[in-house]
């Protein structure tokens, strides 16, 4: 009876002692705060460690800074958001509708006073530096020892040139629509924060990096917003990222659908995955086909959250990412692996 009592206790201990730790994190982007909130349960429920918002937090393009407050105030009253806000905490960028104008760049007049009501409304603390330099990027570490994360938050607004809008009628259709083109030498980050990214994932000991860009970084073939616009700053993003060489994880919204982009960058030793989830309130109004060589798996147009789940292992991080949805449907979902 006493060697089995001892065996029992040991395996115990070893049950115990092997477990695999998680991390959980949720974003999302493309929250209308007019339309019904009916996703903050769902979120609550997979009980994340953080919360990233992706951009378009709310939705005023006037740029009435007034009209921005109440949006936010509205916005961060609602009872399913209260509930996240007191289940963890909350990090992240904007993107157009929040940042005031839609598809806004660097020439919008009122970007310094919708940055301060974004900050307030992200709850970002007076005391980070992100409060006395341009625009809205910034940087959060969450987790201790080697199971650390570093969620690096872009702001692909503020110093963003001019985007190169051109309106067609599409072939056997009188319907006009937009598509934009190339802006061959335009940035997007500008100096400034090409300078503080570098130094960033640089300067990063953290086990996983996730870079939060508004807009998709690796899709190239649809005609709305991404960072293929700008071929050059996308070219110097990628350069940068297998020049540092870090575990990255890039994760994005604006489009208000979902999907998981992989492509594989000269010099970086694994494939890089852009994770899109949008929009919380609202998703394409009809369904077409979207071409995205990139893709893996398929398009989903529905009501999303993205949920990160990463799981730490002793030389390698395994990551499951999830698109799920309402009433905690799981639309699809995608593991990838970083050594350590």
């Amino acid at each position: 009876m006493k060697i089995f009592f001892t065996v029992f206790l040991g395996l115990i201990f070893f049950s115990l002692s092997g477990q695999i730790h998680s991390t959980i994190i949720a974003f999302g982007s493309c929250d209308n705060e007019n339309k019904p909130q009916e996703m903050w349960p769902s979120v609550v429920r997979q009980k994340p460690e953080l919360w990233i918002w992706g951009g378009d937090n709310i939705y005023a393009d006037n740029g009435d800074t007034l009209n921005l407050k109440e949006r936010y105030n509205k916005q961060k009253s609602n009872p399913g958001y209260q509930q996240l806000l007191k289940t963890c905490p909350i990090t992240g960028t904007w993107d157009d509708h929040d940042y005031g104008t839609n598809d806004g760049g660097r020439f919008w007049p009122h970007r310094d006073a919708a940055k301060k009501m974004a900050l307030d409304f992200l709850g970002i603390p007076k005391n980070n530096p992100v409060w006395n330099h341009n625009g809205i990027y910034n940087s959060l570490e969450i987790g201790s020892g080697k199971e650390r994360i570093k969620i690096i938050n872009l702001d692909t607004r503020y110093f963003r040139d001019t985007l190169i809008k051109v309106y067609y009628k599409p072939p056997k259709t009188e319907k006009k629509e937009y598509r934009y083109e190339i802006n061959p030498t335009g940035d997007i980050l500008g100096e400034e924060q090409w300078r503080w990214l570098e130094n960033e994932l640089t300067q990063s000991d953290a086990a996983l990096n996730i870079i939060n860009s508004s807009i998709q970084v690796i899709a190239e073939q649809h005609r709305f917003e991404k960072w293929a616009n700008f071929p050059m700053a996308r070219t110097r993003l990628l350069q940068l990222l297998a020049k540092v060489n870090k575990n990255v994880l890039i994760i994005s919204g604006d489009r208000h659908m979902a999907e998981f982009s992989k492509m594989n960058v000269v010099g970086l030793p694994y494939p890089l995955y852009d994770f899109t989830s949008s929009g919380i309130t609202h998703t394409w109004s009809m369904k077409w086909i979207e071409e995205n060589k990139y893709r893996v798996g398929k398009l989903v147009i529905e009501k999303t959250f993205g949920l990160i789940k990463v799981n730490w292992q002793k030389k390698k991080i395994d990551i499951t990412l999830q698109i799920r949805g309402q009433n905690d449907a799981l639309y699809q979902q995608q593991v990838i692996s970083f050594t350590r």
